[in-house]
């Protein structure tokens, strides 16, 4: 069909009104959109561009002091101040890189580098925690405003230096607990941060920090230690003292109440000063308390008598032949390091007698003695509120065999941490009761985590205690056999004249994996004392590994001197009165520190 003149006039026309009403719609739909971001949405936009250029910044709490429990300052925090420059406001950077160097003694080369990598940043750290000589340095300088400044932060210090080093740990430079309670710790002290508005640019850069505080920072709660700073002097003069005189590899002292399991002094050597810390040898780091595992010695032997005593193996009157110093046991011959007959049960701890101790193991069987280990604790940290503590060395039973029987009651074939000993043997000394070591006052305690599980978050108390031995049995082997063992033993370099002492020396033999045979030259050399006898106020445990000097080295030789020296000056500055002590046993003497 043939279109009309007529007709394309028309077509036009209803075009223009359809082109008209779309655009008519266009501008309402535009104008309603318009109205709708500026009535109905304009808070949640206005928020949302808020948050676009500006965020809330923490701002760092101070933490709390850790003290001792006496009040004495073992950690504290100062306010101090950083160094920072806005790198994209310094025009000069070879001028102000010369000046803040020679002012905070960084080579300026460095810092120059620095400021090209940060070319494009509005903030930059110069140096942190600088002293008051390095600020009032960078003060008299004539930086270009605007473009430098200082920020307020907490400098950790440790006044007593290296003094309780491996109980106290430290804070890193972002105030994070690392070793020792400032871990364990580490929620109770470092507070509940604050915040602050920064004001940033459409590339998400810092421009602007806000000096008002929108939340106020909650600073960090003290926690007050058990340790106390005179014993905790007292144990380190000691074994500084020991290590001059022995040269050994490391070694070790715990200070501990055994009524109430609370630590009074944990020292370790080598040591380090916790306020100069880039000057630490690697081996230093250690708490040797808690990390090293050896093989205890005749200090395990009071452990399996008080367990046979327990179950009825064994009596208190008995009397056990030593063969006259060799018994063939199996498929070993054991050796005493005297040739002794009939001895009492008495005697058999007081000289140490190896053959003995295998006939009570005898006696026993493996079943007992490995329920005797785990009774007392062994194969399982104690639970104090410190990091890295470590289970120390439990096989299972079905891995001993016929030897363990004559090895496990020596002190052979198992491994104990420091820590694990003295809190068997203040097992004893309180009546027979295994509490959890305490390094934490009661007022905090609960809110300290168990360092042994590393993946709780929250803090928690895990309390330890059980009933290992009757009362009547602890006091026995405390007032008769450990009691002798310092009067006429292998402990009587710990005798003293104002208080009666009662303890028990170890030599151990260190394993050599490389010949596969215990060593005739490495020996770990420890000692274990108390008092008084009628009711134990502290435990001493001083822990020796591999002394150098001399061929020997006996743990009442060695070990003994150093923690009768602790556990007197400790009694005595607790004002434990004095005693009279009973004259010497009239019972035949044993060579001094004899004992393997």
């Amino acid at each position: 069909m043939n279109r009309t003149p007529v007709d394309e006039p028309l077509t036009a026309s209803v075009r223009s009104r359809f082109l008209a009403s779309g655009l008519v719609l266009v501008w309402l739909v535009l104008a309603g959109r318009l109205v709708q971001l500026q009535w109905w949405e304009q808070a949640s936009l206005a928020r949302r561009g808020e948050d676009q250029w500006s965020f809330l910044d923490e701002v760092v709490p101070r933490p709390g002091d850790i003290v001792d429990r006496q009040g004495r300052v073992l950690a504290t925090s100062v306010r101090v101040q950083s160094v920072y420059v806005i790198p994209q406001k310094i025009a000069d950077r070879e001028a102000i890189a010369r000046d803040l160097g020679s002012a905070l003694q960084i080579e300026p080369d460095a810092l120059l580098k620095r400021f090209a990598d940060h070319s494009d940043k509005h903030f930059m750290w110069v140096k942190r925690r600088v002293n008051d000589d390095e600020a009032q340095r960078v003060r008299q300088l004539k930086l270009p405003a605007g473009s430098w400044g200082f920020r307020d932060e907490y400098l950790r210090r440790y006044p007593q230096k290296s003094l309780a080093a491996h109980v106290i740990g430290l804070r890193d430079i972002d105030g994070i607990g690392r070793g020792g309670l400032e871990e364990s710790c580490d929620a109770l002290l470092r507070g509940q941060p604050g915040r602050r508005s920064l004001i940033r640019d459409a590339h998400g850069r810092v421009i602007e920090v806000r000096e008002e505080i929108e939340e106020v920072p909650q600073a960090g709660r003290n926690v007050v230690s058990t340790l106390d700073t005179v014993v905790q002097l007292f144990a380190e003069q000691a074994l500084d003292r020991l290590m001059e005189e022995w040269k050994p590899k490391s070694c070790c002292a715990v200070v501990m109440d055994p009524q109430t399991f609370e630590i009074w002094g944990m020292a370790s050597r080598p040591a380090f000063d916790l306020n100069r810390t880039d000057q630490v040898p690697d081996d230093a780091w250690n708490n040797g308390a808690l990390t090293v595992i050896y093989e205890p010695g005749s200090t395990f032997k009071p452990l399996m008598v008080a367990w046979g005593l327990q179950i009825g193996a064994i009596r208190q009157d008995e009397m056990f032949d030593c063969e006259m110093g060799e018994y063939k046991m199996g498929g070993r011959t054991l050796h005493d390091h005297h040739r002794y007959g009939l001895l009492s049960l008495t005697d058999v701890l007081v000289n140490s007698s190896n053959i003995g101790m295998a006939k009570i193991g005898e006696r026993l069987t493996n079943v007992e003695l490995h329920r005797a280990c785990a009774a007392f604790g062994m194969g399982r940290p104690t639970g104090v509120q410190l990091p890295g503590e470590l289970p120390g060395l439990l096989r299972p039973l079905k891995d001993w065999t016929s030897y363990s029987t004559g090895s496990i009651p020596m002190g052979q074939e198992l491994g104990t941490t420091p820590m694990q000993m003295i809190a068997a043997h203040s097992a004893l000394a309180n009546g027979g009761m295994l509490m959890t070591p305490q390094l934490v006052k009661a007022d905090v305690k609960s809110t300290v985590r168990w360092t042994g599980d590393s993946n709780e978050s929250s803090l928690r108390e895990i309390q330890i205690s059980s009933h290992v031995v009757d009362e009547s049995i602890a006091r026995w082997v405390i007032e008769e056999p450990m009691f002798e063992t310092v009067q006429r033993g292998t402990g009587r370099r710990a005798k003293m004249s104002d208080y009666t002492v009662f303890g028990k020396t170890g030599t151990a033999q260190k394993f050599d994996f490389k010949t596969g045979k215990y060593s005739n030259e490495k020996h770990v050399s420890s000692f274990i004392c108390g008092a008084p006898v009628s009711r134990p106020q502290l435990l001493v445990l001083v822990v020796v590994d591999e002394p150098s000097v001399g061929k020997d080295h006996y743990g009442g030789v060695i070990a003994a001197p150093a923690a009768s020296e602790i556990l007197h000056r400790s009694l005595v500055y607790r004002h434990v009165p004095v005693e009279e002590v009973p004259l010497r046993s009239a019972n035949s003497e044993v060579d001094l520190g004899v004992e393997l």
